[in-house]
């Protein structure tokens, strides 16, 4: 097969569709602004309008002169680009075999979206780090037991609901050794239905305090202490991404032909108080 008879947009749409289906935390921030951004360097400027003041009327006199609205700026930057470039000994053989295709992409797949996944858990975390009302501290982690797991979630929860987070559409994300603690727990309303097990192939694996729970193995952590369960809403951060090309060519040493491709991304923190953070140790 020659070069000239490859198809890129084909591989482009298997490429999206897997880390689509493999995001964890890219599933729970918005993309609202996805659609704005083409290129690497590509920069968004939110805006958000501040508070408007309520004061009391007097029947007779003349109200106050309209105030100006002032709002912060937000500026999502792509500034993340990731590529990936593996090759084939006959790529005809591969487009006649779906699934040595498939395979291929998929591992490409997976590992971008293991690098994405990490990046935005830690920009979600870090989001929240200076907000003043997380649970736990590096110096003074919180150690949850089968007895108090489910409560601390609770305390999450509570914080969120003081800092006006609306309860609709929360979320969190913990480690699987939180997820044993739950399981032991009959408040937690876990994959006992149909339902319930199709998420779990999406992360999400349960009900726990009025957050929907994901399960995740890139929760950040410390040498495998320090673990920083982040709760929140997609209000909290925005997040675009982009597969700019896939080109396949034939490498100059090697009688194979290869395929390469660009990813780029980029994703902001709006709105920090939107998350609240448990700092855990499993032990």
């Amino acid at each position: 097969m020659s070069v000239a008879n490859f198809i890129p947009t084909i591989w482009s749409a298997r490429l999206l569709a897997h880390l689509d289906k493999a995001h964890v935390y890219a599933a729970l921030v918005n993309r609202d602004y996805e659609g704005e951004i083409k290129n690497y360097g590509d920069t968004v400027k939110i805006n958000q309008i501040g508070d408007v003041t309520i004061k009391d009327y007097t029947k007779g006199k003349d109200i106050d002169d309209p105030e100006e609205l002032n709002g912060d700026q937000n500026t999502l930057t792509i500034d993340q680009a990731k590529y990936f470039n593996f090759s084939i000994d006959d790529v005809d053989a591969a487009q006649v075999n779906p699934k040595l295709m498939d395979s291929a992409m998929q591992r490409s797949a997976y590992a971008m979206n293991d690098t994405t996944d990490l990046f935005l858990a830690n920009l979600l975390y870090l989001g929240a780090e200076n907000n003043g009302t997380n649970l736990g501290t590096d110096a003074a982690p919180i150690v949850p037991a089968k007895d108090n797991a489910y409560d601390y979630l609770v305390d999450l929860s509570t914080d969120l609901t003081e800092k006006n987070v609306p309860t609709i559409g929360r979320w969190a994300v913990i480690p699987a050794w939180y997820h044993g603690l739950l399981l032991k727990d009959s408040r937690f309303v876990g994959n006992g239905t149909d339902y319930n097990k199709a998420l779990i192939e999406g992360g999400e694996i349960g009900v726990a305090a009025g957050f929907r729970i994901w399960l995740s193995n890139n929760v950040p952590n410390t040498e495998g202490e320090k673990y920083k369960i982040i709760a929140g809403t997609n209000a909290a951060g925005s997040y675009a991404e982009q597969i700019l090309k896939t080109e396949a060519y034939r490498p100059e040493k090697r009688f194979s032909d290869a395929v390469k491709g660009l990813h780029v991304y980029g994703a902001k923190v709006l709105q920090p108080k939107c998350i609240s953070v448990l700092t855990a140790n499993k032990n």
